[in-house]
């Protein structure tokens, strides 16, 4: 008699998402505390979107349907980076618009904290998006399911010197965000496809406006 014995399923992992709020948190706080920053938009409107991207990420903590609000999470984050993309890109163009025409409500400070807070959206919006769409996302990655990278980390090839499981998460993702903002070019994960090539030319081309035009304008002004 032949008997069959069921195999035990496979736990499916998700990624903890604390780093996730954390950083936007951290940002909407930061944005909260810019003093007299130049916006089009109500200062109010940071704290609705914070809400709206975190509430999926609480509902995947907190309630047994994690399947249907990782898709729901996922929707909402790629929606967030096209508004905040959107934003961002108007905000950039407000400001310089607004240095162009020599508004005199644009001093030193307010076209400084301005630029801080372009920037910094910039790089939370791209670091939510390559989290995303690397590998097909943070389950898929942390399951072993995912596609072909668009990054390829330097712990790919570091051997014995990391965990034999490891696998990029936000943090990674926050850092490769971050330091595209910072350098304008790849520093230690390499883009492999060309969304992950276009996307970081896009992210680093903002922060060059920031910086090059708006920031270093506002120095400039607080400087004389």
């Amino acid at each position: 008699m032949t008997v069959n014995v069921k195999e035990p399923a496979q736990l499916f992992r998700i990624e903890p998402r604390w780093p996730v709020a954390l950083a936007i948190l951290a940002v909407i706080l930061s944005l909260a505390l810019l003093p007299g920053r130049l916006t089009l938009f109500p200062t109010w409107f940071p704290y609705v979107i914070g809400i709206v991207v975190l509430a999926p990420m609480v509902a995947v903590k907190l309630t047994a349907a994690k399947t249907r609000w990782l898709r729901v999470e996922r929707t909402i984050t790629l929606l967030f980076f096209v508004s905040a993309g959107v934003g961002t890109l108007a905000n950039l163009a407000n400001l310089i618009g607004a240095m162009v025409r020599g508004s005199a409500e644009v001093g030193g400070l307010r076209l400084f904290m301005s630029s801080i807070a372009v920037w910094v959206t910039n790089v939370l919006m791209f670091s939510l998006l390559y989290w995303q769409i690397d590998r097909g996302g943070p389950e898929a990655r942390a399951n072993k399911a995912g596609t072909k990278p668009d990054w390829l980390f330097p712990q790919a090839g570091a051997g014995e010197d990391v965990p034999p499981d490891w696998r990029p998460t936000f943090v990674d993702y926050l850092f490769l965000g971050f330091s595209t903002a910072t350098a304008f070019s790849p520093t230690d994960a390499l883009p492999l496809t060309s969304r992950a090539k276009m996307l970081m030319m896009l992210e680093s081309t903002i922060s060059l406006a920031t910086i090059v035009v708006v920031a270093a304008r506002a120095i400039n002004i607080l400087g004389t």
